[in-house]
Formats: structure tokens, C-alpha cells, sequence
């Protein structure tokens, strides 16, 4: 059982796998910082300082006149968090675009350095064997 966890371990894809996803939550925390301090102040500037997360509706039970969500969740009322869900959709399609933009970088430069590995010359080939069993059968005739 031990030398099939080792080979499973060692499977290149596991390892490719294994590394992606650490690559991937280091990004998040970039993508993260780059939304929530970055982009959203820009569009706080935009729309005004509107800030949606503190949206709700209160569904059930009593809720100070403007209460955070916070402060309504800790009353222990019932609150439909609308602004919340407006933030996540806006945040996602934040991330979206700067994940299509980095994909869209990475796929300029991937195409470039094909262009460039086609562009190289090419070293001239030497004759197939063909042409010199030809030629041998040509010197062998005279």
C-alpha cells in the first residue's frame, strides 16, 4: 500500500496538480486585494459611494432604522442581504475580466514565441537515404 501511495504521489499529474493549486490560492489573494482595494474604490468614486453590501430588506423581527447588516444579523432578525449578493455578482465579474485579461497576456506571448521558433531559419538537410543509395548506384553503373 505504501509503494502505491508513492507512485500516486509521484504521478507528474498529481505533482502538476498539486502545484496549480497552490499557484492558484496565492493568485486569489492578489485577484482579492486587487478587487476589494483597488477596483471598488474606483467604482465607490463612480456610482458615488454607494456601497451595496449594506443593503437589505428585513424580513422578520425588529431592526433599528438604519442598522448595518452586521448590527441587523447580531439582532437576530430575519434579513434578505440583496447588497451583498450585488457585491458578490460585481466582485465575480471583476475577477472574471482580470482572469480573461491575464489569459488573453499569456496566450499573446505563447503565440509570439511560436512565431519566433517558426521565423528561425532552418539548418539545410542533407540528402535522404534515397538520393544517396541513387547516387551510389549511379557511380557503381559508370
Amino acid at each position: 500500500m505504501i509503494n502505491e501511495f508513492k507512485s500516486f504521489i509521484a504521478k507528474g499529474n498529481v505533482m502538476d496538480m498539486a502545484v496549480g493549486i497552490i499557484i492558484g490560492a496565492a493568485f486569489t489573494a492578489i485577484v482579492t486585494s486587487l478587487v476589494g482595494d483597488l477596483i471598488n474604490p474606483i467604482i465607490g468614486l463612480v456610482t458615488g459611494g454607494v456601497d451595496f453590501t449594506n443593503k437589505y430588506a428585513v424580513l422578520a423581527g425588529d431592526v433599528p432604522a438604519g442598522a448595518s447588516l452586521e448590527a441587523a444579523r447580531e439582532a437576530g432578525a430575519s434579513i434578505f442581504a440583496y447588497g451583498s449578493f450585488i457585491m458578490a455578482i460585481i466582485n465575480f465579474l471583476i475577477i472574471a475580466f482580470v482572469v480573461f485579461m491575464l489569459v488573453k497576456t499569456v496566450n499573446r506571448a505563447k503565440d509570439a514565441a511560436a512565431k519566433e521558433e517558426e521565423a528561425a531559419p532552418e539548418e539545410p538537410k542533407g540528402p535522404t537515404q534515397e538520393e544517396l543509395l541513387a547516387d551510389i548506384l549511379a557511380a557503381l553503373k559508370k
